[in-house]
């Protein structure tokens, strides 16, 4: 059945041999930080794009166009196979990327009562400058803790001095049970750590500051099932105390097991194919690559991808997830789901 779409100027894209319709992305629009929210928009990446060079005048298309809202008290969930470029959005937004990238777009913090529809603060465009936000207003719980530490100093030392370096009023021995471990973690070297308590020592370290945006770029690779589990839980805590979770995966078992997730982006070959309510994505997936990749699960039957992996230096300005000969074709905008009230 078709589904409605807002009038708009057709475009042309490239597409399979098939309906127009049977498409849908979420380019160009928004899901959690919609007007009228109820929340508000914490971080906000508008067209975020990222360019690397490398050998022989070869260009990455890292990330192309993204335009995604993380929204305060909720988690939002960027999806996709390994190299599609989630965590290279995450890298742009925390200012750690080669200084040969080519950053285009807006990245704009919106700090305290800033995404609120009368604003006292002016939003804070970090894509200039991130180093007075990192830390205070927004934290990375890293891929690989393990080797976040410095391993020549316990854990209560290092997080003593985040601490004390970010001047906030917590100490060591309340972040690390907060984050799930006992007091006795912090006499601990950062090898002497399991994976599960590594990953809930870099929870600590991000909880520091009292950040309102956590960004936690795969935190649960690795690790067992139990674990996944208490990473979720804690992601969820945090959000539920107010803060505004991006959550990079490509668990998407986790995501439909624990149901942790309020929004759902998809994400291939550098693009956002599909963003909407975690229930709707995850249940009802408008685009093909959404389906194809719930599909994929073991739960789910454990079909293959039908089209290999998208050369991330040889990309085209259309839908990267057309397969075989495509034609162009004039379409409406693709939509992106908004949350039902």
């Amino acid at each position: 059945m078709t589904r409605p779409v807002s009038p708009s100027a057709p475009e042309l894209v490239a597409t399979e041999k098939r309906p127009p319709t049977s498409r849908r992305d979420g380019r160009g629009g928004r899901v959690n930080g919609e007007e009228g929210s109820e929340r508000s928009a914490r971080l906000s990446l508008d067209a975020l794009t990222v360019r690397i060079p490398v050998r022989r005048d070869a260009v990455v298309h890292a990330v192309t166009d993204v335009s995604l809202d993380i929204t305060a008290g909720e988690i939002t969930a960027l999806v996709g196979e390994s190299g599609c470029g989630k965590s290279i959005v995450a890298s742009a937004v925390m200012g750690v990327l080669p200084p040969e990238a080519v950053i285009t777009g807006s990245v704009r913090l919106l700090p305290g009562d800033a995404g609120s529809a009368h604003p006292s603060v002016e939003p804070l465009d970090i894509l200039r400058d991130h180093r007075p936000y990192r830390g205070r207003h927004i934290a990375l719980i890293p891929q690989s803790p393990s080797t976040y530490f410095t391993p020549v100093r316990t854990v209560g030392s290092q997080l003593s001095e985040t601490i004390s370096a970010l001047g906030t009023a917590h100490t060591a021995v309340e972040l690390v049970e907060r984050a799930g471990l006992s007091a006795a973690a912090l006499d601990l070297y950062p090898h002497e750590l399991s994976g599960g308590m590594a990953q809930r020592a870099a929870v600590a370290a991000a909880l520091a500051g009292d950040p309102e945006v956590i960004i936690a770029d795969e935190p649960t690779s690795g690790l067992d099932r139990a674990r996944t589990d208490q990473i979720g839980e804690l992601l969820r805590e945090c959000a539920d105390r107010g803060a505004a979770v991006l959550l990079i995966t490509h668990d998407l078992g986790h995501l439909i097991r624990a149901g942790i997730a309020d929004t759902v982006a998809v994400m291939y070959a550098s693009r956002l194919m599909e963003v909407g309510p975690a229930a709707d994505v995850l249940d009802d997936p408008w685009h093909d690559y959404t389906r194809d990749l719930l599909a994929a699960l073991p739960e789910r039957g454990l079909r293959p991808l039908p089209h290999p992996p998208r050369e991330l230096t040889n990309l085209s300005e259309h839908c990267p997830y057309a397969g075989g000969p495509t034609q162009l074709i004039a379409r409406l905008p693709r939509m992106i789901r908004s949350r039902r009230s």
